[in-house]
């Protein structure tokens, strides 16, 4: 069957979906962007296609989940990567500083990676979801946890094994793993025993899944490895894939890693007017990485610990660069934590407003899109804004917003090449029609 492939590559993340025949998401696939943007786009790539042949396994199957086989290929997957992470650590343990500490290190190093397998299988057999779909998240922390056990202030310090373990991750992300559905499909079925299933992973296994086009979108887009004409602008992208994840939609703002981009777009999804931020990472991802980096955060705790606020800090300044000096002053001064996030998630919307007002306001259903969409206190404080300054509005996040200008590039390329399979065909300046 003939599918579509549309890549968003962020600054912090890069996406990837791919539609059906009929215009339907059929996959999506997310990993962590990379100094390789080509690797970036190709593991991006590979975890749609593997999501999309889910998509139809589900179809032969009904729900998978039943099954097990979803965890059982991403234990798969898991395994065969941190059997690479082995090999480079025994490697890199072996070169430079790290080789002055000789056997020792290289024998906590086995320990360590031992303990990383079990604990891994351990999670399987209890059914246990992934904390995180990046493997170099879950095996970080799982290295660390680890690597704290067995470091040794005199011998071997826990210092001297993560130093290998950062570099071994590097080579394992940008390395050629075969991650894909076809080389780790085969390996979780005969671990949940096969039976009916097997029938069914074939049947799919051996069904021609063609990429007929793709475009490529977002931050990076000038570095994907894609010619000219099948990249296209992300406010274009983010345009089309919000109306099409809410058709009622006019107004679309999105806030990802490195910029923020107020869009408004007609009823057929075509953008009218935009402004866009893309000088500064205030008020962006970027920005709120560095907040939970001062306060000793994770990125995902931001939201939840701002929402407690009863009395939020009335915050100066956005700028990243006085961010952390501004933040040290105001826990000196005995403010609480959840008060001064409450206030720079404000400050933050502050900034989004405004570039909305310059694109045209806010209009009829309103689309908040882009990874800072999760955040809990960024979509309270943006709620909270938009009626403040233009009333009651129907406000739309889906839980695939991240996706969206990959979305919307999906639907370029489908779009791309059905005007092509439909354009007339011209020889000696006549039209040809088939």
């Amino acid at each position: 069957m003939n599918a579509y492939l549309g890549i968003d590559l962020g600054s912090t993340t890069t996406k990837a979906v791919i539609l059906d025949e009929a215009g339907e998401v059929l996959g999506r696939g997310i990993t962590n962007s990379r100094s390789n943007y080509s690797v970036a786009a190709r593991i991006a790539g590979t975890e749609a296609t593997i999501d999309a042949r889910f998509a139809l396994l589900g179809r032969e199957l009904g729900d998978l989940d039943q099954t097990g086989l979803p965890a059982s290929f991403r234990l798969e997957q898991y395994l065969t990567q941190l059997k690479l992470l082995g090999q480079i650590v025994e490697e890199e343990g072996s070169k430079g500083r790290s080789a002055t500490y000789g056997k020792p290190l290289l024998d906590k190093l086995v320990e360590i990676l031992v303990a990383m397998e079990g604990a891994e299988l351990e999670r399987f057999a209890r059914k246990e979801e992934a904390g995180s779909n990046f493997f170099r998240d879950r095996a970080a922390a799982d290295f660390a946890k680890f690597a704290e056990e067995r470091g040794d202030r005199k011998g071997v310090t826990f210092e001297a094994l993560l130093a290998v373990f950062d570099r071994a991750i590097l080579r394992v992300e940008n390395a050629d793993v075969d991650v894909s559905f076809e080389g780790n499909i085969l390996r979780a079925v005969e671990r949940i025993g096969g039976g009916d299933v097997r029938v069914a992973v074939q049947k799919i296994r051996d069904t021609p899944l063609v990429m007929a086009a793709s475009v490529g979108t977002g931050y990076g887009r000038a570095r994907l490895p894609f010619p000219r004409e099948q990249i296209r602008s992300e406010i274009l992208c983010h345009g089309l894939g919000a109306h099409a994840m809410f058709p009622e939609t006019r107004t679309v703002l999105d806030i990802g890693g490195q910029d923020t981009k107020a869009i408004q777009v007609d009823g057929a999804g075509i953008v009218t007017s935009f402004q866009m931020n893309d000088r500064c990472a205030a008020g962006c991802g970027r920005y709120l990485g560095y907040i939970a980096d001062e306060m000793n955060l994770g990125l995902h705790e931001l939201g939840p610990l701002a929402d407690q606020s009863k009395r939020p800090t009335r915050v100066n300044s956005t700028c990243t660069v006085f961010a952390g000096a501004e933040l040290r002053d105001r826990l000196g001064m005995g403010e609480k934590r959840e008060d001064i996030l409450a206030g720079l998630h404000r400050a933050i919307m502050l900034r989004a407003m405004s570039l909305l007002a310059r694109s045209g306001g806010v209009n009829d259903e309103f689309t908040f899109t882009g990874g800072v969409a999760r955040n809990s206190a960024a979509v309270h404080a943006l709620m909270e804004l938009v009626e403040e300054n233009y009333g009651k509005r129907i406000l739309n996040i889906s839980p695939n917003s991240i996706f969206t200008g990959a979305q919307g590039a999906a639907m370029f390329a489908q779009r791309s090449f059905e005007e092509t399979q439909h354009a007339p065909a011209v020889s000696g300046g006549a039209e040809v029609h088939a």
